[in-house]
């Protein structure tokens, strides 16, 4: 028998029997049932490490990260536990376009909002913090996060190209308070602030706030396209003492990016991403912005030209 880190998947479905599935690589969305030898160490793991309010944390195990989502199901606790990758891929190994790729990264010294949507397991977060990393090793400077659970093994001091260090402190939000996590990290003076997902209407506020006073933000959302993405974090950050309209005008003054991403494949996930974004330059005219900000977001044709644009090589801000 094997161990349970030996076996190749990416997320392991516990059930209240006992039961562990994972993904067969024969269809999209089929699963086979997995023996490991030392399941019960892990189960016992998993089990001790819920602190009895969080349903969502993390535990390490042999040397491996798993994310736990524990939830109460007909007859029992069930788990999900997504394994975590040791170290950070590069983000040129992700499997997005050179012309995409390009882009991103020459935004490390930007400031704004890079928003990455999608369905849940789309690889977001794999993508904002391999991003992250390239940033702190091209440019160096003060990264901040705020996770819960952490994912990625961010932490840590980074050594740029230039000579010049980079440092990462990865953090949770102090009492599940998202938005006291983010006033914190903005005290803390960071270049970049990394947010694992908005999901709370302070959380969406406050990030707005971020991407317009200086810093680099990247987050995740759940979304089911880029204009739903946008809609989302106004919609959450509306709900708070902001108005819709100020959200939508903070939005389109601190927008650098929102990307939409799904996986396709059976063995071999292959990321489809769509995109916006506007120019890194605020002070020239830019028509995304305009439309972000009047609230009615006729974003298709605008995706359209600059999906197109960078397929055929074309810089999509010439005047940079």
């Amino acid at each position: 028998m094997v161990k349970l880190n030996d076996i190749s998947f990416s997320d392991i479905y516990i059930t209240p029997e006992k039961t562990a599935f994972i993904a067969d690589n024969r269809t999209e969305n089929g699963l086979k049932i997995i023996e490991p030898e030392d399941f019960e160490v892990f189960y016992g793991l998993v089990e001790k490490s819920w602190d009895g309010n969080n349903p969502s944390y993390s535990v390490l195990y042999e040397r491996t990260f798993y994310r736990v989502e524990r939830s109460v199901a007909l007859y029992g606790v069930q788990y999900c536990a997504r394994k975590m990758p040791q170290k950070i891929p590069p983000f040129v190994s992700l499997g997005f376009n050179h012309e995409l790729t390009t882009h991103l990264l020459s935004l490390s010294t930007a400031s704004g909002l890079i928003l990455w949507s999608g369905p849940t397991g789309a690889g977001k977060t794999t993508a904002i913090s391999s991003l992250l990393k390239e940033f702190l090793t091209m440019e160096g400077g003060f990264a901040y996060t705020i996770e819960d659970p952490s994912e990625m093994p961010l932490d840590g001091i980074y050594h740029s190209v230039g000579g010049s260090l980079g440092l990462c402190k990865q953090t949770l939000p102090p009492k599940g308070n998202w938005g006291e996590g983010l006033k914190s990290a903005l005290r803390s003076k960071p270049r970049y602030i990394m947010v694992g997902e908005i999901r709370t209407p302070d959380t969406a506020s406050e990030v707005l706030r971020a991407a317009t006073s200086g810093h680099l933000v990247l987050s995740t959302i759940h979304a089911n396209n880029i204009t739903d993405a946008i809609n989302s974090v106004v919609k959450y950050a509306s709900s708070t003492s902001m108005s819709e309209e100020l959200a939508y005008d903070l939005f389109s003054r601190g927008m650098l990016g929102v990307l939409h991403q799904t996986l396709n494949g059976v063995e071999r996930k292959i990321p489809l991403v769509s995109y916006l974004f506007a120019n890194p330059d605020s002070t020239k005219g830019d028509q995304v912005r305009g439309i972000i900000k009047t609230g009615k977001l006729n974003l298709a044709t605008s995706i359209e030209i600059q999906m197109t644009r960078m397929a055929r090589g074309k810089n999509l801000f010439p005047d940079l």
